[in-house]
């Protein structure tokens, strides 16, 4: 399994963390992908959070589970009975060996995988079409992917918008743990055996377009634990138990020790963010209700400077 280091800071612009850019992306062809992210190379601006760690339930008339992670094992093209040798992740680009030959990028149009759900069943998928990635996020590639559902053998989007359209998803190895309020919750899980399809509009996908793509490296420093600061960010995840205390569309501005994303705006410190939640964070956040883990966290000196352990800050308008 591979990696490719590249920097960039991107910003997702239905997102709305900091960073400049239209409402959506429409990301229904490569062509498309290229014109609206083209517009979001800003290293900052002003945009806003969102309380979802990925997509929301696979709505099929009969499924509702949540699909927490996609086998690497048993991948094979479509029409074909034989699965692929070895399925692996190099960024978010899946490659896979069949009978010798290699395969990758769009050679996975069409390619069926095996999705595992929150119950312990499976679904199948299908990637129905590839996007590569391109200039400074040319390592990102995106996957507009269907699920079936089981009942009545119809295909559904598996990522969808807000209103109901397909949107895509970036592949990222390994999984996370969807629970709220208990001790791992919103954490990554290192899992060999799978990958997880981050839907475009969620905290997963959003944090790999502020420019922090856990594969990447800054001066020799991995993003990784920078990715997975920014989901506990982009969620109000205070606590790092998976809860979110904030709404979608409430503001917030980031910026990192890596400068990877900087400080634009003149706004009131909220919090300073480790890959296990809030270090700390100030009485000016987003919270919608009270901070269950407030005691010796609310500091009003909070992201005055990167502390030891700091990796970003976390900063909201003097009123939401």
């Amino acid at each position: 399994m591979g990696s490719k280091s590249m920097v960039g800071a991107v910003v997702s612009a239905w997102v709305m963390v900091v960073g400049c850019g239209p409402s959506e992306l429409e990301l229904d062809s490569s062509q498309a992908l290229e014109s609206a992210t083209a517009e979001l190379k800003a290293t900052n601006g002003s945009n806003l959070n969102g309380s979802n760690l990925n997509g929301s339930n696979l709505n099929g008339p009969l499924l509702n589970r949540r699909l927490v992670s996609v086998s690497y094992e048993g991948a094979q093209r479509e029409g074909m009975s034989t699965a692929m040798d070895e399925v692996w992740l190099e960024g978010s680009q899946l490659y896979a060996l069949m009978g010798g030959e290699e395969l990758s990028g769009t050679d996975f149009q069409q390619m069926r995988l095996t999705g595992n759900l929150d119950n312990g069943a499976t679904v199948a998928l299908r990637v129905d079409n590839v996007f590569p990635g391109f200039e400074t996020d040319a390592d990102v590639w995106s996957y507009r992917v269907s699920f079936q559902d089981p009942a009545n053998g119809q295909w559904y989007p598996l990522c969808t918008k807000p209103g109901g359209a397909p949107t895509n998803a970036i592949a990222l190895d390994g999984r996370w743990n969807y629970s709220q309020g208990v001790a791992g919750g919103g954490s990554k899980i290192h899992d060999t055996a799978s990958f997880t399809f981050a839907c475009e509009g969620a905290a997963l996908a959003k944090c790999v377009r502020f420019g922090y793509a856990p594969w990447r490296s800054v001066n020799g420093q991995s993003l990784a634990d920078h990715h997975q600061a920014c989901t506990r960010m982009v969620r109000a995840d205070f606590c790092g138990d998976g809860t979110s205390y904030t709404k979608d569309g409430n503001w917030v501005n980031l910026y990192d020790s890596l400068n990877v994303q900087t400080d634009t705006e003149s706004w009131s410190k909220e919090a300073a963010w480790s890959a296990d939640g809030a270090q700390c964070f100030t009485s000016q956040t987003r919270a919608t209700t009270p901070i269950h883990c407030a005691s010796g966290r609310l500091v009003e000196s909070c992201g005055a400077s990167f502390t030891p352990g700091t990796l970003i800050i976390s900063e909201t308008p003097v009123s939401q």
